[in-house]
C-alpha cells in the first residue's frame, strides 16, 4: 500500500513538474517572439531607409497584427499550480503592449502627415510610455514569480527570459525624438517635405462604359466585369501605394492599388467584381487620402449601374 501511494504520487509531481516546465516553455516562446517584433519596430524607427510612407505604415501595422496575436496566446495560456498570479500579470502586460501598439498604428500615418500629425505624435510618445510600464510589470512580478515557483519545485533549466519591448536607454519616449525618427521616413510630410499633396478621383467605369454620377448606366457584362478607375495625382510630389477601394451596395467592399502616381500624372487601377451584379447596384468608389493630403471630397464618388 506504502509503496503504491509513493507510486501514485511521484506519478503526479512528474506531471505537475511537466506542466510547470510546459507553462515556462510556452511563456519563453511568445517573450522570445515579441522581443523580435520590438526589434522589427525600433530598428525601422532608428533606420527607416528607403521605406516609403505606406510601406512604412504597413510595417507597422504588421507589428501591431503581431502583438494581437501573442496576447491571444498569453489568454489561451493554463498557468498550473501556483502560477495563477504570475498568469494574471502576464495577462496585464500583454493587454498593455496590445494596446498600446494598436493605438501607435492608428496614429502612425497620420503622425507621418501634415494634418493633425503634431497630436499624433504625442499619441505615440505617450503609449511608448505605456510599452516601457509593460516592461517594468514583467520585470518586477511576472518573471521573478515564475521562476520562483519553478525553484521551488526543483526544476532547473527552465526560468523565463527579459522581455524589454522598448530597448532601455531609449530616446523614444520623448515627444521630439518620436517625430525626428517619423520625419526620416521617405516621402513623410510631418517633419521631412513640404508642399501640396493630394489626389482626385477624374472617372470610373465598367467594362469601358464610362459611369455617371449623375444618372444610371446600363453595362452589359458577361462573367466578372472589371471597374476601372482613375486617379490623378494632384499634389506637387509622387505618391505611392495609392488604395483604391469599391463597395457593392454597400455590402462587399474590393480593391486594389496603384504603384505609384508622378505629380501631375494620372493613374488606373481595375477590379474585377466577384461576384458579379446582377441588376440596379450602387458602386461606391474610394481613393484613400495620401499623407497630407488636406483635401479629400474629390476622392470619392457614388455610381448606380444597372447590369444586364
Amino acid at each position: 500500500m506504502i509503496l503504491l501511494v509513493l507510486g501514485i504520487k511521484g506519478c503526479l509531481d512528474a506531471r505537475k513538474d511537466r506542466a510547470l516546465s510546459d507553462y515556462a516553455r510556452d511563456v519563453t516562446q511568445i517573450v522570445e517572439e515579441t522581443d523580435q517584433t520590438s526589434k522589427a519596430l525600433f530598428d525601422k524607427l532608428d533606420d527607416p531607409g528607403s521605406l516609403s510612407v505606406t510601406e512604412f505604415v504597413a510595417e507597422v501595422n504588421a507589428d501591431r497584427s503581431a502583438m494581437d496575436n501573442y496576447a491571444s496566446r498569453v489568454d489561451g495560456l493554463d498557468a498550473p499550480g501556483d502560477m495563477g498570479n504570475a498568469q494574471d500579470t502576464l495577462e496585464l502586460v500583454y493587454v498593455l503592449r496590445s494596446s498600446a501598439m494598436n493605438e501607435i498604428a492608428d496614429q502612425i500615418s497620420t503622425a507621418l502627415g501634415d494634418v493633425g500629425s503634431e497630436k499624433a505624435t504625442a499619441i505615440i510618445a505617450k503609449q511608448m510610455q505605456t510599452l516601457a510600464a509593460s516592461d517594468v510589470l514583467y520585470a518586477a512580478v511576472v518573471r521573478p514569480e515564475i521562476n520562483a515557483v519553478l525553484a521551488d519545485n526543483g526544476i532547473g533549466g527552465s526560468d523565463v527570459p527579459k522581455s524589454v519591448f522598448v530597448p532601455d536607454g531609449t530616446v523614444w519616449l520623448d515627444e521630439e525624438e518620436v517625430s525626428a525618427a517619423l520625419g526620416s521616413v521617405s516621402g513623410a510630410t510631418g517633419a521631412a517635405t513640404s508642399g501640396v499633396h493630394g489626389l482626385g478621383l477624374l472617372g470610373t467605369s465598367v467594362n469601358e462604359t464610362e459611369l455617371s454620377a449623375e444618372s444610371t448606366t446600363s453595362v452589359v457584362s458577361e462573367g466578372a466585369p472589371e471597374v476601372e478607375v482613375q486617379v490623378q495625382n494632384q499634389g506637387e510630389s509622387a505618391e505611392n501605394g495609392i488604395d483604391v477601394s469599391v463597395t457593392v451596395s454597400g455590402g462587399t467592399t474590393l480593391s486594389g492599388t496603384i504603384d505609384s502616381i508622378e505629380a501631375g500624372e494620372t493613374g488606373s487601377v481595375s477590379i474585377p467584381l466577384t461576384p458579379a451584379p446582377k441588376g440596379e447596384t450602387t458602386l461606391e468608389v474610394n481613393v484613400d487620402t495620401v499623407p497630407g493630403e488636406r483635401v479629400s471630397t474629390n476622392n470619392e464618388a457614388s455610381y448606380s449601374v444597372t447590369f444586364e
